[in-house]
C-alpha cells in the first residue's frame, strides 16, 4: 500500500521504525524521499505531496514522478489525503470525504505516462476509460472503516480540480457548485489519473478546511471550528487552511490508519490498462536504483 499526504501531513511514521529513500524516476525527482514503514498492521510507502516543507505549488509537483516512484517499489493501492473547500451547503468545515468523482479545471501539467511511441517501440498511446476514477472496493472498505468511528463523514463527493496555487473568486466558487461539485482541491488531477494509468487502485480521504470563496455560508456555519462564532461568510485563506488542518492532523492520520487496516490484504487492483504497457513505463531508464538519502 502508498499514501500520499497532501497539505499539512508531511510524516506519517516515527523516524525510529521506519526507512526513507530517495527514488530515481524518468520523470524526475519525487516531492519527497518515500517513507516505508508500518501502518496499519500492513507495509506502506508513503510520500508527501508538496514537499516536507510545503515548498512545492500544485502546479509544479512532479505527479508522473511521485507515482512512478510508489509503482515501482510495488504499490498496489494508493490512499491519497487532500485538503479541500466545501461549495456545498452539505460538506461542511471538519467534515471527512470519501470522494467518487472529480471535475479537471487544470491546465499544461503532463497527465499521463503514454506520449505516442518511441524510438524502441514503448510508449503507444492508451486511452484511460475514467468513468469511475477511485476504486470502488477500496472506498467501500473505507466507508464502512470511518462510518464505525463515527467521524462526521460524506461517503460520496465531487471535487473540482482547479489550477492554483490561487483560491476561487466568488463567481468561480458559485459556479463550480452549480455545475455539480461538492468540493474543491487544486491536487487530484492529474495524479489520480496517473495512478490509474499504472494500475493502481485510488482511494481519497478529503478534510474540508472552509467554506470556499464564502459562497456556502449554509455550510460554514455548522463549522465553526474556531469557537468564536465565525464562519457564516468566511472566505478561506491559507492561515486559515493551515491552521486548520494542524488542528485536525492527529485525526486526519487517524484516519487514514483505518482506511489502510480496512483494506483486504488480497486486493487486486483493476486493469485498466494492458499490463504489458504498464511494464513498458516502469522499465524506463533512469539514472540509478532506490537508495537511501545521503
Amino acid at each position: 500500500m502508498a499514501v500520499i499526504g497532501g497539505s499539512g501531513l508531511y510524516s506519517l511514521f516515527p523516524a525510529s521504525s521506519s526507512e526513507s529513500f530517495t527514488v530515481d524516476t524518468p520523470y524526475g525527482p519525487t516531492s519527497s524521499p518515500v517513507t516505508v514503514g508500518e501502518l496499519g498492521g500492513k507495509r506502506v510507502a508513503f510520500l508527501t505531496r508538496h514537499g516536507s516543507d510545503h515548498s512545492v505549488p500544485p502546479h509544479l509537483i512532479g505527479y508522473r514522478a511521485n507515482v512512478w516512484a510508489l509503482a515501482s517499489l510495488g504499490a498496489t493501492a494508493i490512499v491519497s489525503s487532500s485538503a479541500v473547500g466545501g461549495v456545498h451547503p452539505d460538506y461542511a468545515p471538519g467534515t471527512f470525504v470519501v470522494t467518487d468523482q472529480f471535475i479537471d479545471r487544470t491546465w499544461g501539467r503532463p497527465d499521463t505516462f503514454f506520449e505516442g511511441a518511441t524510438a524502441d517501440g514503448a510508449g503507444s498511446v492508451q486511452h484511460l476509460a475514467a468513468a469511475d476514477p477511485f476504486d470502488p472496493a477500496l472506498r467501500r472498505a473505507a466507508i464502512e472503516a470511518l462510518t464505525a468511528e463515527g467521524l462526521p463523514l460524506r461517503s460520496s463527493g465531487t471535487c473540482v480540480v482547479i489550477q492554483g496555487p490561487r483560491f476561487s473568486t466568488r463567481a468561480e466558487s458559485l459556479w463550480y457548485r452549480q455545475a455539480g461539485a461538492h468540493t474543491v482541491n487544486m491536487t487530484m488531477a492529474p495524479e489520480v489519473p496517473l495512478a490509474l494509468e499504472l494500475n493502481l487502485g485510488t482511494v481519497n480521504l478529503s478534510f474540508v478546511t472552509d467554506g470556499d470563496a464564502g459562497s456556502a455560508p449554509a455550510a460554514s456555519a455548522p463549522g465553526d471550528l474556531d469557537g468564536d462564532g465565525s464562519g457564516a461568510d468566511e472566505v478561506v485563506s491559507a492561515e486559515l487552511v493551515m491552521r486548520r488542518l494542524a488542528d485536525a492532523q492527529p485525526r486526519i492520520v487517524a484516519a487514514i490508519e483505518r482506511i489502510v487496516r480496512a483494506l483486504p490484504a488480497d486486493y487486486s487492483p483493476r486493469e485498466l490498462i494492458p499490463a504489458a504497457a504498464v511494464a513498458d513505463v516502469l522499465a524506463h531508464p533512469v539514472s540509478g536504483a532506490p537508495r537511501p538519502p545521503a
